[in-house]
Order: structure tokens, then sequence, then C-alpha cells
């Protein structure tokens, strides 16, 4: 399975109102494993960056002003995730922009050329109601290491929010899938994997467990009129204690 790990930076909060999309980091995973695979572009939004959003996100307007137009990326953009499924942290945000974009430059929306979008801050709530779930907050309580991160950033948010996605769904893995190696590139299955280094332990029921156990068979049976099918399996002497 083909995922996109994907994060945005923008000029302000409302592209109703005007803001524009000035970064956009992507992330490739192919069956919960990174390929080292990513998108990344600064675009020139056309317009002022207020200083709020600059301090948020350190990117000025004479920064971008030599950074390509969206027109001039996004068909690149298109290619990367197309059919993948999306991985967001507040997904209505950043596909609200990106809908936007696309519909400006004549394309379909852009939620129309994915298969599926995961919003991680609505996973997050689930997980953990009544917590602060926040990218920061989310790498704290699940041990991602963000002291790099003093200023948000697309690509880098990408890939924090990728380590936070797979440690928030650890549980999803089979043993199988843990036991395998990353694979092919192009996600080639596998006809076998090689479990030598597993040790399963295996319980045997007690003489007091199987007792018990042909005494709920007995009862079974007789309260079916000894219509039971494995009847034929009740040794004849066997006892109830």
């Amino acid at each position: 399975m083909r995922q996109i790990v994907l994060d945005t930076e923008t000029t302000g909060l409302n592209h109703a109102t005007g803001d524009r999309l000035i970064e956009i980091g992507c992330v490739e995973l192919l069956n919960r494993r990174l390929t080292g695979r990513n998108l990344h572009f600064y675009i020139n939004p056309e317009r002022d960056v207020p200083e709020d959003a600059v301090a948020i996100h350190g990117l000025t307007a004479d920064f971008l002003a030599d950074k390509p137009k969206f027109a001039e990326v996004v068909h690149d953009i298109r290619a990367f995730v197309q059919d993948a499924e999306l991985i967001i942290h507040n997904a209505a945000f950043d596909i609200g922009f990106l809908d936007m974009e696309f519909t400006l430059h004549g394309l379909p929306p852009f939620r129309e050329h994915v298969a599926n979008v995961i919003d991680t801050l609505r996973e997050a709530r689930q997980m953990f109601p009544g917590k602060r779930n926040s990218l920061d907050a989310l790498c704290d309580r699940l041990g991602v290491s963000n002291a790099h991160r003093t200023l948000h950033g697309a690509l880098l948010d990408a890939e924090l929010l990728a380590e936070v996605y797979l440690a928030m769904t650890r549980g999803q893995n089979s043993l199988v899938i843990d036991m395998l190696d990353g694979g092919s590139a192009q996600g080639e299955s596998r006809a076998m994997a090689d479990l030598s280094a597993l040790t399963l332990p295996v319980l045997l029921a007690t003489d007091t467990e199987i007792t018990a156990h042909m005494g709920v068979l007995k009862d079974l049976d007789k309260a079916s009129g000894g219509k039971t099918i494995w009847k034929p399996e009740i040794p004849a002497d066997a006892t109830v204690q």
C-alpha cells in the first residue's frame, strides 16, 4: 500500500480570503516503510506574507520571490500523490488549500486525485481524548524526537508526522509484516517469511482442565438429547470430578 504523508505552509489561515500555499512537503511510505522518496517545493505565492505567518514558518516574501509559482509545480505534485492514501494532520486545512490551488489552475479538486485521506488529528483525538494533540504534543507522547524543530517546515513536519503515524498505528502491524525486511521499492509480496527466530510457547491443558472440559461436553450432549456431533469423541469411561 502506497501512502503519502503531507504537510503545507501558507501565507495565512483562510484560502477563501486570498491566502496561498508557500511550501509543500511529502514523504512516501510503501507498505508502512519509509522509502526515502520525498517531494518538496517552496512556492512563490504571488502576494505578501504577513509577519505573523513568517513568525511561524520563517518564510518571507523575499525568500519566496524566485521560487516557482504553483502553476509550475502542480503537475509534479499531482503525479507524486496520484492514487495514494494521504496522511495529514488536521487534513481539512491542507486539503482546503490544495483544492483551491488545483481548481484555480483548471484541475479537478486535489482530493479527486488521491485514494483516501487519513486525518491524524482526528485519529489522535479518538486515541487520546482530552489531551493536547498537536504534532509537537504527539511527538513528546510517542517518543518521536523533534528537538531539531524550531520553526514549522512542511518537509520536516511531514517526516515527523510519518514517524508519529507509524507509532500511533504500530499495533496494526501483523507479526509477519514486522519480521519482513523493507521489500522491493514496488511493494512486491513475498511467498514466505522466515519465522525461525520466533519461539511460540505451547501450553497444554492440565488434567483438571481436561476433566472439566469433558464435563461440559457431557452436559451439552445430555441437553441436546444425545445429538451432539462430538459424542463419539467422548471416551465412554470419562469421569467428572
